[in-house]
């Protein structure tokens, strides 16, 4: 997914169609974007993290 979004990024640097005053801000958007993905992902691992740790005791009392 990394390597598409670098992609992307060159594609606008390189692009005659989209304004050279528009470019950075795109580019910006794109990189924050990144960094929200980024985040849910460690967020989601952490959550399956704690589930492993939890499950047991859910199982054990009957609610899974």
């Amino acid at each position: 997914m990394k390597q598409k979004i670098e992609k992307v990024i060159e594609k606008i640097e390189k692009s005659e169609k989209i304004d050279d005053e528009k470019k950075p801000l795109i580019i910006e958007k794109i990189k924050e974007w990144k960094e929200e993905e980024n985040a849910i992902g460690e967020l989601i691992l952490k959550l399956e993290n704690w589930w492993m740790d939890v499950e047991p005791f859910f199982a054990e009392i009957g609610l899974v």
